[in-house]
């Protein structure tokens, strides 16, 4: 589970490098041919990249929540009942 957790954190952010480069490429191609300042490509490269990391840290928190949702559905006990357990059989064991 927490390898396919691993996996999409990885895919988003690769996509979030690919975007990045793509912004900066497309910024910089409008600058070139003069459509807008090199000041104007730097605050709209600015702009557009904090939008995207928002939107980043959005679909985190939802894959979150998914994730937890999933993890209530299945039923599996937390570590801290795991380690609970663990800790009563050590007791257990100790009163023999």
């Amino acid at each position: 589970m927490q390898d396919l957790l691993q996996k999409g954190f990885s895919l988003g952010l690769g996509i979030l490098v690919t975007t990045k480069e793509k912004v900066e490429e497309v910024v910089g191609e409008l600058v070139k041919k003069g459509d807008i300042s090199t000041e104007e490509g730097k605050k709209l490269v600015s702009e557009l990249i904090e939008k995207g990391e928002t939107s980043r840290k959005e679909l985190e928190v939802q894959m979150g929540r998914i994730v937890q949702n999933i993890l209530t559905k299945l039923d599996l006990p937390t570590r801290k009942e795991l380690n609970e357990l663990k800790a009563e059989i050590e007791q257990l064991k100790e009163k023999k």
